[in-house]
């Protein structure tokens, strides 16, 4: 049965969405870090974020903090390196519940990328010698778990071509390489950049294998040891690289309708220059949203034409729900084909009604994220005050292209919305170091970091009383700067009821929570993984607005109550004394 938590009159109301700029309380004076992923790095529940410094040779943690700087660079988690870093990847590769941090560096003559993990261990980082890299490949890998034992592996391509995934284990050697099986003896080759995934597609509970090639997507199915190849999803319009003239921009795999499946979202340019934009999705087949890139005045916006540098080296969507309707967002950066202007956007998920075969469509809103007017690489979604609510960094590129700032902005919505956010980590555990008091009175918890390809999906009943259910995958990318969120946050909209059912998938197994309380931050520990009756969740509850507007409107009215009462029993007092005055003061004729 639904426990409504309020009784809310229902109002229809305009929702819109305004932001400030918080950059000197969220990064102080330090501008000059370039996201490049998010992590708990040392278990405070708090997202730290993983910054390239140094004209992108430093990788530093910018460790988050509930007081002003929101977050702050320590020296101490740093590491430099002479070549130019192009991915970084944090994650457990030796199991020891502790974040290592996956570094990958170009070396612009062999055309190679180096692989290099930092190990790390009790809020400490351990640089590693640049001159021995663990892995050498072709292109960025992929962050997945090869053979379930929540210690993270890679996928890619190794330096001979070959398509190889390289299995870690607890010794901190170099990883072992297993060959992918081909289709045949000469596959197509995975495109550089690419856009493979990992995350569920059959509602099996086990991530499943998304590879993007010159021709096709290909899927292959999640087994207990490995992949199975299932089908391919040829391109849009017929489309085969090299030779279309367009370009095709990195996937994103977003429930874009609710319907509790996902889709699969791929940024299209038609033409060489990018001036004719779209963004294509595949839901059993290819629809085109046909996405409005004309502002105000009429000037025509498209893509950024990839051109080898941060952050736009690829066309890249990035997903969440920043209005809190419960259906996700894009942000995006636009060319503007008068101006050359590059700046980010806000593409809001709307209902289309006249469009045939799907539901929604994404609407740039060219307002949203004013007061910033100036020229952008890159925009990502960021929650800087763990209350449920994406805010957004914002990459400013400078005069030269590689000179790069940072700004934060604040997402301030105009009502009172409902969230859930759920994190699910790799619950593995470490006899050394068990729950130990930490800073602030916190506990730091040694149950794991990052994990990719959970399933996340839940049901709830909106205020009409119609059904909604939505899924999402955790950290499905990993290469290019993808920059996903380490957690999942469905907004709820103004629905206040409990949510029915909350199902967490991993590695082929699978949990249902029921009655969540709306705004919880859930952290589920999967462990042990073959007994989910045994997995467990910490809740932590951020009161809404409506509740404590509701608790002050209540002890309001209760003691207005009150005072009224005082009143009329100080009143009734006051009569009585008169009246035994008046009664003492008349003359009885009784006793004459």
């Amino acid at each position: 049965m639904r426990i409504p938590l309020i009784l809310v009159h229902v109002v229809t109301v305009l929702i819109t969405v305004r932001c400030s700029d918080i950059t000197p309380a969220v990064f102080g004076n330090v501008l000059d870090g370039m996201p490049a992923a998010f992590g708990d790095f040392n278990s405070d529940e708090l997202t730290d974020v993983f910054m390239l410094r140094k004209n992108g040779t430093t990788v530093q943690i910018f460790l988050a903090a509930e007081q002003e700087p929101l977050l702050r660079p320590s020296s101490d988690l740093s590491c430099t390196f002479r070549s130019m870093v192009v991915s970084v990847v944090p994650g457990d590769f030796d199991g020891d519940v502790f974040m290592d941090v996956l570094v990958i560096t170009f070396d612009k003559e062999s055309k190679l990328s180096f692989a290099y993990i930092l190990w790390g261990g009790n809020g400490r980082l351990n640089c590693t010698n640049e001159g021995q890299p663990l892995i050498k490949m072709i292109g960025q890998p992929l962050a997945l778990d090869f053979n379930g034992d929540m210690i993270i592996d890679l996928f890619g391509v190794n330096e001979n071509g070959s398509r190889t995934f390289w299995v870690f284990d607890q010794s901190r050697r170099p990883p072992m390489a297993i060959p992918m099986d081909e289709l045949t003896e000469r596959p197509p080759p995975i495109s550089q950049p690419h856009s493979n995934a990992y995350l569920d597609l059959n509602n099996d509970f086990l991530a499943d294998l998304v590879v993007s090639t010159s021709k096709c997507f290909e899927i292959w199915l999640g087994i207990e040891q490995g992949f199975r190849f299932h089908e391919t999803i040829p391109f849009p319009y017929n489309i085969s690289l090299p030779h279309f003239e367009g370009k095709l921009g990195q996937a994103l795999y977003l429930d874009v309708e609710l319907t509790g499946k996902m889709d699969l979202l791929l940024p299209l340019c038609f033409d060489e220059e990018c001036t004719n934009s779209t963004i294509m999705m595949y839901s059993d087949k290819w629809y085109n949203l046909q996405v409005n890139f004309r502002d105000g005045n009429s000037a025509l916006w498209g893509f950024v034409k990839p051109d080898g540098h941060r952050y736009t080296d690829t066309i890249t969507l990035r997903g969440g729900d920043f209005n809190m309707d419960g259906y996700p967002d894009l942000l995006a950066t636009l060319k503007s084909t008068v101006s050359k202007q590059k700046r980010s956007y806000l593409l809001e998920n709307v209902a289309c009604y006249s469009c045939v075969g799907f539901t929604r469509k994404f609407q740039v809103k060219w307002q949203a994220l004013n007061p910033f007017h100036n020229e952008t690489a890159m925009a990502v979604f960021y929650d800087f005050y763990q209350d449920g609510i994406l805010d957004v960094i914002l990459v400013e590129a400078g005069k030269s292209n590689n000179t790069y700032s940072t700004a934060a902005f604040k997402n301030s919505l105009d009502y009172d919305a409902n969230f859930v956010k759920v994190m699910v980590l790799t619950g593995r555990t470490n006899s050394l170091y068990p729950i130990s008091p930490g800073s602030l009175g916190k506990k730091k918890r040694t149950y794991g970091t990052n994990l990719p390809g959970p399933s996340i999906a839940y049901r709830t009943t909106t205020q009409d009383g119609s059904p909604r259910s939505a899924i999402a995958a955790q950290l499905p990318q990993s290469a290019h700067f993808s920059l996903n969120l380490p957690y999942t946050t469905f907004g709820l909209g103004r629905t206040p009821n409990f949510v029915d059912a909350l199902t967490i998938g991993v590695g082929g197994k699978s949990r249902e929570w029921p009655q969540i309380i709306p705004n919880s931050q859930m952290v589920v520990i999967p462990n042990p993984i073959a007994e989910p009756w045994r997995w467990k969740a910490q809740l932590f509850v951020t009161p809404s607005k409506l509740i404590l507007l509701s608790a002050a409107a209540l002890t309001g009215t209760c003691g207005l109550i009150s005072l009224i009462i005082v009143a009329l029993y100080w009143k009734e007092r006051r009569e009585d004394k008169i009246e035994k005055l008046q009664e003492a003061h008349r003359f009885h004729f009784d006793a004459m």
